[in-house]
């Protein structure tokens, strides 16, 4: 499995994915470059994403659905606040409507990507999420979003076993 820690922090928080990869970080930083390889593993493997548009550049906006077992849909967004290729990237994420409109009722989190070379010559992959209270980390605690990301991170090896 290519999630190796998972620290929730409620003092500070954060919630943050640690996961290591045995490919270069070129070719992790591709996962969130390349919109095609981002719908193959954002998401758990239950909720399949789409993504309709992807400006990764400052400024830029992800937006996406997931679809449910029985097809629903449920719409995100990205508001890219920083891009460092290949190393760092940072956006503020929430929810929005059918129409792609945000709905900030349930919070929005930024998280922080982070790509860096590990020991064993492969890449370490930090993804960490701010949240804007308590209550908010509680909420998305409650939902799922644990356990979502680690399924979703799990895609990531079978991404890579199929080569470039």
């Amino acid at each position: 499995m290519t999630v190796v820690g998972v620290d929730k922090d409620p003092t500070q928080l954060t919630m943050t994915f640690t996961s290591e990869f045995d490919v270069s970080v070129d070719r992790v930083w591709l996962l969130w470059a390349d919109p095609r390889q981002l719908e193959r593993w954002w998401g758990p493997p239950s909720f399949p994403s789409t993504v309709v548009d992807h400006d990764l550049v400052p400024g830029g906006r992800v937006s996406y659905f997931m679809t449910g077992t029985e097809g629903e849909k449920y719409h995100g967004w990205w508001q890219v606040i920083s891009v460092e290729p290949p190393q760092r990237l940072e956006f503020e994420d929430g929810f929005s409507d059918d129409d792609g409109e945000p709905d900030y009722s349930l919070g929005t989190t930024v998280s922080t990507i982070l790509l860096g070379a590990s020991a064993d010559g492969g890449t370490t992959m930090t993804i960490k999420s701010a949240f804007p209270s308590a209550e908010v980390m509680e909420q998305m605690l409650a939902m799922g979003a644990e356990e979502g990301l680690v399924e979703s991170l799990g895609q990531i090896d079978a991404i890579f076993a199929e080569g470039d």
